[in-house]
């Protein structure tokens, strides 16, 4: 499953001092992660993301200049790596069809995978300084403008607006991850499959609101 390259564990290349510094980073973030989706980014103190990560004192300094740093980073590294995951499923050539269910699907094992930034993004995006939380925003934009135009392959009468609306809903449903499926691994996998399920039905139903027919009067 995918997760935001930030909090996945550092690959093999570079030295081994740069592979250490990569993997106290990771560590990090993922606490960072953890401590702010259990707390709030407010309630959260620099110093204690570096002790959930092993690390105190001046030693988190050599890695993020401060806390908003450390929540630019979740947010922003997430919000590329979902636009470039977008991105190569666009540039596949595939059916609309077939593009919109292969989203929901990378989507899915994001929102899975990544249950802790998923709650952060929600409750915290207002606490990212000015311009940080302006260039996030756009790639999120992008990415659900990515969407829309694949949902609109699918259903080509519907216009952007509703599309960009269709594909809101899609992502609030999958978002609901972190509220509703336990982390155990057996569940997860069971859940995956009732998600995407759900939300493939939901994308593909057409849009509008069916009106019952007047009664007919004798």
């Amino acid at each position: 499953m995918p997760h935001a390259p930030d909090t996945a564990a550092p690959g093999p290349t570079g030295t081994p001092r740069e592979r250490a510094k990569a993997r106290r980073r990771a560590e990090l973030l993922a606490a960072a992660a953890r401590l702010f989706a259990a707390h709030g980014y407010e309630a959260t103190r620099l110093e204690d993301i570096g002790a959930a990560a092993g690390i105190s004192g001046p030693g988190i300094y050599r890695h993020f200049a401060g806390k908003a740093a450390v929540l630019v980073e979740i947010l922003s590294s997430a919000s590329l790596f979902l636009l470039d995951g977008a991105e190569a499923v666009a540039a596949r050539g595939l059916s609309g069809a077939e593009a919109v269910h292969d989203l929901i699907a990378f989507h899915t094992d994001f929102a899975l995978a990544n249950r802790d930034v998923i709650r952060v993004q929600g409750r915290d995006m207002s606490s990212l300084p000015p311009a940080d939380g302006a260039e996030i925003t756009r790639v999120q934009r992008r990415y659900i403008d990515l969407w829309g135009a694949q949902l609109r392959r699918l259903h080509p009468g519907e216009d952007h607006a509703t599309a960009r609306f269709r594909t809101q809903a899609l992502l609030g449903l999958i978002n609901s991850t972190p509220f509703s499926v336990r982390r155990s691994r057996a569940d997860r996998g069971a859940r995956r499959d009732a998600l995407i399920g759900m939300a493939w039905a939901a994308a593909r139903t057409p849009g509008g609101t069916a009106r019952p027919e007047p009664p007919v009067v004798p």
